[in-house]
């Protein structure tokens, strides 16, 4: 069993790309498609990093799977 990240974002197609791809690393995905469906899954399953469903400026999701793929501390 692999390290469980948590998505929490509503918008489907970006779920199923970073599930797609932090799977394919060797990574356990929840999704949830809401803040306090995605609050009850962080407590009762404690996963190891939480991705928001968050905007940040100038990045695409792909952009921040890159960054977070390539920098080995932001994802142990």
């Amino acid at each position: 069993m692999g390290k469980t990240v948590l998505i929490v974002e509503d918008e489907q197609n970006i779920v199923d790309i970073l599930s797609f791809n932090l799977e394919r690393e060797g990574y356990d995905t929840l999704e949830a498609y809401d803040g306090p469906t995605g609050l009850q899954l962080a407590l009762e399953q404690d996963p190891d990093l939480i991705l928001l469903d968050l905007m940040l400026p100038k990045m695409s999701g792909f952009d921040v799977c890159s960054t977070l793929r390539s920098e080995g501390s932001a994802i142990p």
